[in-house]
């Protein structure tokens, strides 16, 4: 049942592409709630109380009736829109006549639409071009192509410097092709001229300026991967490292790291290229290349940041006694990255047979940077050890300095949970309660919040109770404010027109290789708006990466309001997920956070096995629960019919494990045999100590990723649990020794 998607997926900050599943892009992508959002090392705050954000509405949009019909399909918000756009002028006003005008041109019903258009420009400068746009579209679906033309024209004329003009080009291209290479000269990015392009090099392929533009402005494309094939096979004398770089960056986004590491050589030479050259051969399995490729990084940028990366990377691509020299430059030169590469080498020590020169460098490590993730790692690794022994007291003593001196660490929200699970078995409940609220308050997104609000006897369910549970969901009737773009971009996106806002936002995106942490969320929340929910979702996840402080300022900003966590755990399928649950007896939340996990919304999503849609559905176990529920007739791609079949096969693990979740969607995921295998093995006293002894750390990851998912969606949508969270947001109380 598990989507083995096999992606390899973008880099995290310091950390390792890995190969996953759709069920396991839990690290690698945005990971459990927990694992993911905690890679950055600095948790989430926000837990349902108002701020002033960035993504802050006015008042008026607040306040305004049509904005609360944009979810609305247009034949339930028709008499709506129609009874605000035959009152008085407002904003209000203005907003339901464009929608109502663009509602009736979907409908093909133009003259209808041209009475709400007259006159609107004036009145609405905001969408004043698209209000032109309207009007030349409402004349095309009446066929009048006289009034058209001139509609076009008149568009053209009156804002020919707005990215909508590539639309007036591109139809009176048509029949004069001047216009279109206005269009290419003009607007290269806008997908009007980007579809001009395509069909110009149908005709003729061998246009390299062309090929050039659609390798620059449209790198994530497809049909762009075979665009720079075409430019590398055919055309590399012509590139300059300008357009190398543009090549490589391409190849990077969509993870053709070879590839990519072999463009980066050919880029301008920087520490990022230097670094990525090798970094790509790496990934792309050429282990000389990327060897040489780092070494030439070391050679030519010995201070620089990716220097002290590239090191690490080259100290594990190489022989023993070659990786300690590597470990101890880096040691000497890179104190950020020394903790780690003490682990590194002690490791190497351990196996040449210098027992205690590894037990001095692990140490070290312990002494000389107590507040490193290599710390934690480490004291973690020994507490789950001395764990695993029995030796609850121990084992607190080497967890509870992770909560002190590491809370940044991806670690300390399960170290703090088993800080107050270990509190617990020694007697000392005021401990264990004090661990708890700690993870609340700190940690508010993690897995182990979830976890931590079970022991503090809150009625969040638990693994064998939150099947049944139908906790109230409370979606927020507005879009947030975009905080980038121009002001059409922002009001075609509160309005609901996504294509529009899409089309318009491929023209002002122009820094596509590093947009600021602003345009780079809004480019997130556009691609939800045209059903991009994987890539939406990576785009807002990945701001964690930002290093300067600027940067990281403008991100927590963005972290600060609830626009931010809702675009992270999106609610999109609301209506059948919610009609299959009930039909099930499913909690509707559980199915969510399954589906996030599975497929991040994605309904054409194919694994290498063939697992397809929402619920990642494996085509014989389609059929096998069709012939079950006899459904004769159905399609994995097709959101209701797929949760129609993943939500039954969840029912069906359930009843396998006696409505015990935690098993279920481990079956799910792993198999039935499997799981009994491991029930049989470990037994099932304790599900959270069960849960660490999974042998599959695929299926150890995907069980805490879609209880964290369940327990995000709980607490964003659930306004009972959102207020009682609200109480630890401003403190958490410290575990002391």
């Amino acid at each position: 049942m598990l989507a083995k998607l096999g992606l390899i997926l973008k880099e995290p900050k310091n950390k390792r592409p890995v190969a996953v599943g759709a069920g396991l892009l839990l690290c690698a992508l945005l990971g459990s709630s927990f694992l993911a959002l905690s890679m950055t090392g600095i948790l989430g705050r926000w837990t349902g109380q108002k701020a002033d954000t960035p993504l802050s509405l006015t008042q008026e949009d607040e306040q305004s009736t049509v904005l609360r019909l944009v979810s609305l399909s247009p034949q339930a918000r028709e008499s709506q829109l129609e009874t605000v756009a035959a009152g008085g002028k407002s904003l209000d006003q203005y907003r339901a006549r464009y929608l109502l005008a663009s509602d009736l041109i979907d409908q093909k019903q133009g003259e209808k639409a041209l009475k709400w258009l007259s006159g609107l420009e004036s009145d609405y400068p905001q969408l004043a071009s698209h209000i032109a746009l309207k009007r030349a579209q409402a004349y095309e679906v009446m066929g009048d192509k006289v009034k058209a033309t001139q509609a076009w024209q008149d568009l053209l004329k009156n804002h020919s410097t707005a990215p909508v003009a590539a639309e007036a080009l591109s139809a009176l291209g048509k029949s004069n092709p001047e216009y279109w290479k206005e269009a290419i000269a003009k607007f290269p990015a806008h997908p009007r001229t980007q579809e001009i392009i395509r069909a110009s090099l149908k005709k003729n392929p061998n246009q390299f300026a062309q090929l050039l533009l659609l390798a620059k402005h449209n790198p994530s494309a497809k049909e762009t991967g075979a665009i720079r094939d075409i430019l590398v096979d055919k055309y590399a004398a012509q590139l300059q490292p300008e357009d190398w770089q543009i090549i490589a960056f391409g190849y990077w986004e969509t993870q053709e790291y070879a590839k990519a590491g072999k463009a980066y050589a050919k880029a301008p030479r920087t520490a990022l290229t230097a670094y990525r050259t090798g970094r790509g051969y790496q990934l792309g399995d050429k282990k000389t290349e990327a060897i040489l490729a780092y070494q030439q990084l070391v050679k030519d940028f010995p201070d620089a940041k990716e220097t002290g990366l590239g090191l690490r990377r080259l100290a594990a691509l190489s022989p023993s006694k070659d990786a300690v020299v590597y470990l101890d430059l880096l040691i000497s030169k890179f104190p950020d990255e020394a903790a780690e590469a003490l682990l590194s080498k002690a490791q190497i020590l351990e196996a040449l047979g210098s027992t205690a020169s590894a037990t001095q460098a692990r140490q070290s490590v312990l002494t000389q940077f107590p507040k490193s993730e290599a710390s934690a790692q480490y004291r973690w690794k020994a507490a789950e050890q001395k764990a695993r022994e029995g030796k609850y007291q121990e084992a607190w003593q080497w967890a509870q300095p992770i909560t002190v001196n590491n809370p940044d660490s991806e670690l300390a929200p399960e170290a703090s949970f088993w800080v107050g699970r270990w509190a617990l078995q020694l007697g000392r409940q005021k401990e264990a309660t004090a661990a708890f609220e700690h993870v609340l308050g700190k940690y508010p997104e993690s897995y182990y919040a979830w976890r931590s609000a079970k022991f503090l006897g809150w009625d969040v369910g638990d693994f064998t109770t939150v099947r049944n549970l139908q906790p109230k969901v409370t979606v927020p009737p507005l879009r947030a404010t975009l905080p980038a773009g121009s002001a059409t971009l922002k009001e075609l996106y509160q309005l609901g027109q996504n294509n529009d806002a899409w089309t318009l936002w491929q023209v002002e995106l122009q820094n596509r290789q590093k947009p600021t942490v602003p345009e780079q969320f809004t480019d997130g929340l556009m691609r939800f708006g045209v059903g991009d929910h994987l890539e939406g979702i990576y785009h807002i996840w990945s701001l964690n990466q930002r290093e300067t402080p600027e940067e990281r300022s403008q991100w927590q900003a963005l972290r600060n309001s609830p626009a931010y966590w809702h675009a992270l755990f999106p609610f999109p399928y609301l209506e059948q997920i919610t009609t299959w649950s009930q039909q099930r007896q499913l909690n509707p939340l559980l199915v969510t956070a399954l589906i996030r996990q599975e497929s991040r919304f994605e309904t054409k999503i194919r694994s290498v096995v063939g697992a397809t849609g929402l619920m990642q559905v494996m085509p014989e176990t389609g059929t096998w629960i069709a012939e079950k529920i006899q459904l004769k007739k159905y399609n994995l791609e097709n959101p209701d019919d797929n949760v129609k079949l993943g939500t039954w096969f969840l029912d069906y693990t359930h009843q396998e494990y006696n409505d015990n979740s935690m098993l279920a969607v481990a079956s799910y995921n792993a198999g039935p045999g499997k799981v009994s295998e491991w029930v049989t093995k470990f037994g099932l006293g304790d599900p959270d100590a069960f849960i660490e002894v999974i042998p599959y750390p695929e299926t150890k990851g995907y069980v805490e990723s879609v209880f964290g998912n369940y327990w995000n969606y709980l607490r964003l949508y659930n306004p009972d649990i959102s207020q009682m969270l609200g109480k630890y947001a401003a403190s958490s109380p410290l575990i002391s020794r």
